[in-house]
Formats: structure tokens, C-alpha cells, sequence
């Protein structure tokens, strides 16, 4: 039998607090969706003013990151012509997103959760959700 580690509501608040403190310093209002380990949707917020267009995408980043165990940006820079991922993108239903802005939450190495930012820039995107993980760290105690 498999023991699964998972992100509980309390710490998705706690990534979602992290991001919205580094989103409010850049004068972004962003989409934050925070996952479990599966890319199951825990929570979700839009920030006042946040582009509306950027809720599924930052939905479909937190997935990437937790299902795949990997940074959707690390996708971006994989997934064009002639690579042996292309076309991963249009997996998964169309939800596996190669747009920098998720990033899968570990804790002891294991991934037990995903965030996704979405309504900046990718690399803005990409600052908000490491600043998340740093923060949710920080908060926790918990170890990467």
C-alpha cells in the first residue's frame, strides 16, 4: 500500500497568501490556482482585476506542475518542432500547460501539491510562484 503526502486547505491558503503578497509588490493582479499531488484543483483565487482569460491557464499550470513533477517552464523550452516532446501540450484534454508560472510544491522531496500563476508575463508569472514556494517554506518549516 502507497502512504500519499498531500497539500491540506491550510497550506494552500498559505501558498495563495504568498503569491498574492508578491503579485500586490509587482502591481500585477493575478490568477493563483494551488493543486494536489494528482493536479486536482484545492483552491483557487482571482485577484481584483486579474485578466479573466487566465483562470483556466492558471488552473491547467498548477496541474502541469504537480502531475508532471516539473516547472512548466521547463516544457516551454522542450516542447518545439524537432524535440521528442512536442506536442505535449495538446495532452492531457489540452490541460498540460508549457507557460512558465507553475511549479510543483515538494516537501521532502516529494511532490505533494502544484501552484500555477496566471495574467502577467510568464517570467512574471514565474517570480509569483517561486515567491509562493519560498514563502509557504518559510511559513511551514517544512523542507523542498
Amino acid at each position: 500500500m502507497l502512504t500519499v503526502k498531500r497539500l491540506s486547505i491550510a497550506e494552500s491558503v498559505i501558498l495563495l497568501e504568498g503569491a498574492a503578497q508578491k503579485a500586490l509588490e509587482m502591481n500585477i493582479p493575478m490568477c493563483i490556482a494551488v493543486t494536489d499531488e494528482a493536479g486536482d484543483l484545492i483552491r483557487f483565487d482571482r485577484m481584483d482585476g486579474a485578466k479573466i482569460s487566465s483562470i483556466s491557464i492558471a488552473i491547467d499550470k498548477a496541474f502541469t506542475a504537480a502531475a508532471a513533477r516539473n516547472g512548466t517552464h521547463v516544457y516551454n523550452q522542450l516542447c518545439v518542432p524537432g524535440q521528442p516532446t512536442f506536442g505535449i501540450h495538446i495532452t492531457n484534454g489540452g490541460h498540460f500547460c508549457v507557460i512558465g508560472g507553475g511549479l510543483p510544491v515538494r516537501v521532502d522531496g516529494q511532490v505533494v501539491g502544484g501552484i500555477g500563476i496566471s495574467a502577467g508575463t510568464a517570467i512574471q508569472d514565474q517570480e509569483c510562484a517561486e515567491a509562493a514556494l519560498h514563502y509557504f517554506y518559510e511559513k511551514t518549516g517544512y523542507a523542498a
